[in-house]
């Protein structure tokens, strides 16, 4: 697997690869609903979204993720990220996911994964893989919807931000399951 930073697109959404200029515009979003990281690991509400960028960079400029700034209609409206690559293993997770509430539950999150997964199967990757906080049921639901299979739980596998130990959900999808997990993306885009 050889999974390389580029800017994604389909229809009205887009996924860039983070640069600096994305940086304000992502904080205004974020900074505007500190509630929506409620399930995230990273203190978003405590240090603010800027000190989250500043660490997504850094691993971006280690090689260790690939964050990106959703756009839907060219206004940022959220980001998802390529963490923990491991070419060796052709094995690479989605996550790090968050949207403004008014791009949840339309176009934007069907067609980030959509973009996402196909461009890690066609960069060579063998597993795709997705987790949550076991408590978030918003997210546990839309992985099962898109058709990533549930693997089950890690038990205080990682903290909060709030210091206390989650239990995190853990979904996949593998090479195989990809034509059926594409086609069942593509339908409920078509919707739209």
């Amino acid at each position: 697997m050889d999974l390389a930073a580029g800017t994604l697109e389909r229809g009205r959404v887009r996924l860039e690869p983070f640069e600096e200029r994305h940086r304000e515009s992502l904080a205004a979003v974020a900074d505007a609903d500190p509630e929506i990281f409620r399930h995230m690991p990273f203190p978003v509400a405590k240090l603010g979204y800027s000190a989250w960028f500043d660490l997504l960079r850094q691993d971006q400029a280690e090689g260790r993720s690939i964050p990106h700034a959703v756009l839907l209609d060219d206004r940022i409206v959220g980001q998802s990220c390529y963490l923990n690559i491991r070419p060796r293993d052709a094995g690479v997770e989605i996550g790090s996911t968050w949207y403004a509430r008014d791009a949840q539950g339309g176009i934007v999150n069907p067609s980030a994964k959509l973009l996402l997964i196909g461009n890690a199967f066609a960069q060579g990757a063998e597993r795709v893989e997705l987790k949550t906080d076991a408590l978030n049921a918003r997210s546990r639901a839309a992985m099962l919807k898109m058709g990533a299979q549930f693997e089950g739980i890690h038990r205080k596998h990682m903290r909060r931000a709030d210091g206390s130990l989650r239990d995190t959900a853990w979904f996949s999808v593998i090479r195989e399951e990809w034509p059926f997990v594409r086609a069942g993306l593509e339908t409920r885009l078509a919707a739209y």
